[in-house]
């Protein structure tokens, strides 16, 4: 039987690992590349079946076409989200699929991380006692028990992180575009959470619908003192709107693991040089927001996941003809598509 091949973008060490632990040599050929999928870089899956790509990867048509031209039949992405494929421009032409789901805890954790940190002062106390100052001086923070977060997107990640806040005895409201029936999960409008919420924690995917969501206006509409989590895609959030807010005091604190403009920062050390975008500078700068880099799904346990679901796809797909998790594209064929022809899509 001859080897998939598979051409993977901007790769880790940690994704070598939990790959090369998941894949059968026999089955599979995977050639890493630490470039990022780009226009200019498709020459390096010429040879190979399928693409393995990430959040920072850009399918755009360009890359489409150029991949379809080098007889590329598969773009396999290696997370759930999708925002940073034209999925217009695939169907058709070239199949994407993702993984759904690799480790909801590893995010909601993540989250639920950030605020502690954020709140509790713990990274500044780490550094004072790291320094033998044990001065507990502007290191006051507050209970979360009776606070009531809002959570936008209760898909698995939000529901995960709505039992964490519960545990905490928080109050939950939630927003969802196509709320989880039979939940017990308290469902309000986006303008009523906006109001509402001490705390707002967003577990959405990233469309053109909601990108910015986050904005001058919607700032205005929440409480004062809001502390903002995201978690899921940087777009959600209007980053010069956020450093406004911070600075007028609208916004209390800001836990950050995704950034609008990541792509050519995030992954990489740039500790040896200056970063020119002056908005993340100056959200770095400010004592209450915490910055993490795209690092919210990175455990051990998400990581095998992920690489598990890659390859099932990538072997269902080239070997059977069809894999459950191939991104639906919103076709002119059908008004409503559940996923649930059990064939391509195309």
């Amino acid at each position: 039987m001859e080897k998939i091949r598979i051409a993977f973008f901007d790769a880790k060490d940690y994704d070598r690992d939990s790959f090369d632990q998941a894949a059968d040599r026999e089955r599979f050929d995977i050639r890493y590349y630490e470039t990022r999928l780009t226009k200019e870089t498709c020459a390096l899956a010429d040879g190979c079946q399928a693409v393995c790509v990430f959040v920072n990867d850009d399918v755009d048509a360009g890359v489409i076409g150029e991949l379809e031209k080098r007889g590329v039949r598969l773009v396999a992405l290696r997370c759930a989200g999708y925002n940073n494929v034209d999925i217009q421009q695939a169907y058709g032409r070239i199949h994407v699929v993702r993984v759904p789901a690799y480790s909801p805890y590893a995010v909601a954790e993540h989250a639920m991380a950030l605020l502690l940190t954020s709140i509790r002062r713990i990274h500044k106390a780490y550094i004072r006692t790291r320094d033998f100052n044990f001065s507990l001086s502007g290191m006051t923070g507050f209970d979360l028990n009776g606070k009531t977060v809002g959570v936008v997107g209760t898909g698995k990640i939000g529901r995960v992180f709505i039992q964490i806040c519960r545990g905490f005895g928080m109050h939950v409201i939630a927003y969802d575009k196509f709320p989880a029936p039979d939940s017990g999960i308290e469902y309000v409008t986006l303008d009523e959470l906006w109001q509402r919420s001490d705390i707002i924690s967003f577990h959405c995917p990233l469309t053109d619908e909601n990108r910015h969501m986050v904005n001058a206006d919607t700032i205005a509409r929440m409480k004062k003192g809001v502390v903002l989590i995201n978690t899921s895609r940087g777009g959600l959030i209007d980053s010069e709107a956020l450093v406004e807010g911070i600075k007028s005091r609208q916004i209390g604190a800001a836990c950050l693991d995704v950034y609008e403009e990541e792509a050519n920062v995030f992954f990489h050390d740039y500790s040896g040089h200056i970063v020119d975008d002056d908005t993340l500078a100056r959200l770095i700068s400010m004592p209450n927001v915490i910055l993490t880099s795209h690092q919210a799904f990175l455990t051990k346990e998400a990581l095998g996941n992920i690489a598990q679901t890659t390859l099932k796809n990538i072997e269902d797909f080239l070997q059977n003809g069809m894999s459950p998790n191939e991104i639906c594209y919103k076709c002119p064929k059908v008004a409503q598509c559940d996923q649930k022809h059990g064939e391509k899509c195309f």
